[in-house]
């Protein structure tokens, strides 16, 4: 959750090669209260030595590092920091890398063409462990995924598993809807929604709504493909 005690800002760690960037993020989130910027670094080795020291709540991770790459870091860090919310920066061509962010754990991503206060409120979102989940980006990165492979994919076993309702509820997540929506249009009780979503992501085996949401978009693809 956001802040390491309550009414404490949220720390923010910054990981991009580009010290402009940097500064400019600094900038950014350091003039709003409720956030601050414990520590920066400009490659792979220095965001996985100095991030678990800083107890940061959300890393903003450049996805292309000079060194590797922030699916690594966000991966390495998250071993460390299971709490910690990992917000990726990405540009239109880091499909491949986006998805493998996901999947790794990242809460989610933001375009580098981001507005400042946008990218503020990513921040905030994520703090609060909810994930930055653009149904039209995901929907392209799961086009990415097309090819001649088996019918049956190990993301099929698992959709298995699922009840009829927790499917509707993980498509539902799917399309961005909070749990507010989705309780309002499957006249459910928020407490039972976030109650559904536990069991989906115990069924499936991951720890964010997002990386559920993929594996159901990927699934949801096959079958356009086979169709």
């Amino acid at each position: 959750m956001s802040g390491s005690a309550a009414g404490s800002p949220t720390r923010v760690f910054l990981v991009d090669d580009h010290e402009v960037v940097r500064r400019g993020l600094r900038d950014l989130v350091d003039d709003e209260p409720d956030l601050e910027v414990v520590g920066e670094a400009a490659t792979a080795r220095q965001a996985v030595a100095r991030g678990p020291a800083l107890r940061p709540d959300v890393a903003v991770l450049d996805v292309r590092l000079p060194d590797g790459d922030g699916v690594g870091v966000c991966r390495d860090l998250r071993s460390s920091m299971p709490g910690l919310a990992c917000l990726m920066l990405t540009s239109f061509d880091d499909e491949d890398a986006l998805l493998d962010a996901i999947m790794a754990g990242a809460a989610g991503y933001v375009l580098k063409q981001i507005n400042g206060s946008d990218l503020v409120s990513a921040i905030r979102t994520v703090a609060t462990g909810q994930s930055m989940l653009d149904p039209a980006t995901t929907a392209r990165l799961m086009r990415s995924l097309r090819g001649p492979e088996a019918r049956k994919s190990p993301e099929d076993e698992r959709l298995a598993g699922l009840s009829d309702r927790e499917l509707a509820v993980l498509d539902l997540i799917g399309e961005g809807l909070t749990n507010r929506q989705i309780a309002q249009q499957l006249f459910l009780s928020e407490k039972t929604v976030k109650n559904h979503i536990s069991r989906i992501l115990g069924k499936l085996g991951v720890q964010r709504r997002i990386q559920a949401a993929v594996i159901a978009a990927h699934v949801h693809e096959n079958e356009g493909d086979s169709a």
